[in-house]
């Protein structure tokens, strides 16, 4: 593997086969928005493959029209909605399959700056290496969530703007999903992408993965794109750990964040910690949101604790 990964390293980026893979449900204008952004890449991918969740407003056929383009565009309808995770792991698959040396993670909200891809591809190609674009709010200017960012004293701390980064262009990361580039050679030794999360756990799950299988992670500076953050989140710490709650989300959404994180961190951390990490999910809740989240909470909590995955 070692003289594997050094040959592919001496390897020209404009060689490779980029694909862009992203998910998508009834937001026609906003997927269309991030092909768009795609198609002015000063280095554009070579194939974008775009997951359609069952849509009803058009959008297979709005994409689909969409003619001279500077890679080839796949739409791929999905049998049934399977959320973000099961939409990019079908995507992500396909984009191996057809060739891609790496395959870009976007959301359909996110639509890289103009120069994000080639700035993505700056300097030796490390396919034991994943690299990501910084994601900046257009509302705030800063980043869309806390990016955790080496502390150079062989810990991690979050940076919340480019401001709190290190110096130098290229910087050690971790636990990235949107704008993810995965080489083919972390995919095959991480397998796919668990489509069973729905949404809201496949963007902590996977890069654990990828962690725990010894690969690393870089933010590459000049490489951008714009994605808009959510607008009520709490930041606090319990236990010494640093949590956010996104204030008045949605039942559905709110389900699948608990039980996804009580799963997750019962595999990372075992038992206890996962009992912590319901204990602090119920508090926020009842405390921001009102007693009224505890049925659902409960839910929640007993199906992550049990690995019941799937749609809710």
């Amino acid at each position: 593997m070692e003289g594997r990964a050094q040959a592919a390293m001496k390897e020209d980026h404009r060689t490779l086969r980029i694909a862009t893979v992203f998910a998508t449900m009834n937001r026609v204008e906003t997927a269309r928005a991030c092909v768009m952004a795609l198609a002015r890449q000063t280095r554009p991918p070579e194939l974008v493959v775009v997951a359609d969740n069952c849509s009803t407003d058009g959008t297979p056929e709005v994409l689909g029209s969409l003619d001279n383009l500077p890679f080839a565009l796949i739409i791929h309808p999905m049998l049934e909605n399977r959320g973000n995770a099961g939409g990019v792991e079908e995507a992500m698959e396909l984009a191996f399959a057809n060739g891609a040396d790496a395959v870009w993670i976007l959301d359909d909200d996110s639509w890289p700056r103009e120069n994000a891809l080639e700035e993505l591809l700056v300097g030796p190609w490390d396919p034991e290496v994943l690299r990501h674009p910084l994601q900046i709010d257009p509302r705030t200017r800063r980043f869309t969530w806390p990016l955790q960012v080496d502390d150079g004293q062989g810990g991690w701390r979050l940076a919340d703007s480019e401001e709190d980064l290190p110096e130098g262009s290229v910087i050690a990361s971790r636990i990235t999903w949107t704008g993810a580039l995965i080489p083919r050679e972390i995919r095959e030794a991480v397998g796919p992408v668990n489509g069973e999360l729905f949404i809201r756990g496949e963007d902590e799950e996977y890069p654990w993965r990828i962690e725990q299988a010894g690969f690393t992670q870089q933010a590459m500076r000049h490489s951008v794109m714009d994605h808009p953050g959510p607008q009520n989140v709490v930041h606090w710490k319990f236990l010494g750990k640093n949590f956010f709650f996104e204030r008045g989300l949605a039942d559905w959404k709110l389900y699948y964040k608990v039980r996804n994180m009580v799963w997750l961190k019962r595999r990372q951390s075992g038992n206890r910690r996962a009992v912590s990490m319901a204990l602090a999910y119920s508090v926020a809740a009842v405390i921001i949101d009102g007693p009224e989240r505890v049925p659902l909470l409960r839910r929640a909590i007993g199906d992550g604790w049990h690995g019941r995955l799937g749609r809710m």
